[in-house]
């Protein structure tokens, strides 16, 4: 963790391609799909990670086709630096509006139920009031970076949900049906947000969410 801390105060080089503009639409201006490595002398992550953003109008029904048409893929980053440099330019999301979300999951996984990786797992939910979504949402993308979760392969990626009323972040890991790994990610998920120890954390599996067609039950904010 300490080489991200400490390269997140670098000068950024111009924004060139990295920069991802927010348009009236929803829709996010993408000049990054080429392969991504790490340069010379960069520290390489693990895995290469993909973000992605998506927004919809909430009155609109939900459905696989629709949700394909809303998610945009904004950029994929192989190292640190690559990381930083990305990251410094995204709107953060307690800046965001309306029904929005940023996705960041590992190179070649989509942030859908149905993607051969995600298919048979699920996720960890916690529920934040208005205002805590941009730091939880900055600690637990360099946790999952960080390879925190010291659960092998399991982890695919990680969601920040922006709401008009709370803001939902989420974990999403493979296997659903491993408790000894789904109660590691709670634990290390606890640890790396400081979360109080009465916080309220929901799992639920993607295969749950297909039978409701629904992210999350409709619970109380408990963050």
């Amino acid at each position: 963790m300490n080489q991200f801390e400490h390269l997140k105060d670098d000068d950024p080089e111009d924004q060139d391609e990295t920069v991802c503009n927010q348009e009236e639409d929803g829709s996010i201006n993408n000049n990054r799909r080429k392969t991504v490595s790490p340069a010379v002398g960069e520290h390489p992550l693990q895995y290469n990670y993909t973000l992605w953003y998506s927004r919809r109008t909430p009155s609109r029904p939900a459905n696989t086709q629709s949700y394909e048409q809303n998610i945009r893929q904004i950029g994929t980053v192989a190292s640190v630096e690559q990381f930083w440099k990305f990251y410094s330019h995204l709107v953060r999301p307690g800046d965001l509006t309306g029904h929005s979300d940023f996705h960041l999951f590992k190179e070649g996984i989509k942030p859908m139920w149905e993607d051969e990786a995600n298919k048979n797992g699920g996720k960890w939910i916690i529920r934040l009031r208005k205002g805590l979504a941009s730091r939880f949402w900055e600690n637990i993308i360099l946790a999952m970076l960080g390879e925190q979760f010291m659960v092998g392969e399991e982890i695919c990626g990680v969601v920040v949900s922006i709401r008009f009323q709370e803001d939902i972040l989420s974990i999403w890991n493979k296997t659903a049906s491993d408790q000894v790994t789904t109660s590691r990610i709670r634990d290390t998920l606890r640890r790396v947000l400081n979360l109080p120890p009465n916080t309220i954390m929901e799992y639920k599996t993607h295969n749950d969410s297909l039978k409701d067609n629904s992210s999350f039950r409709n619970t109380k904010i408990t963050l």
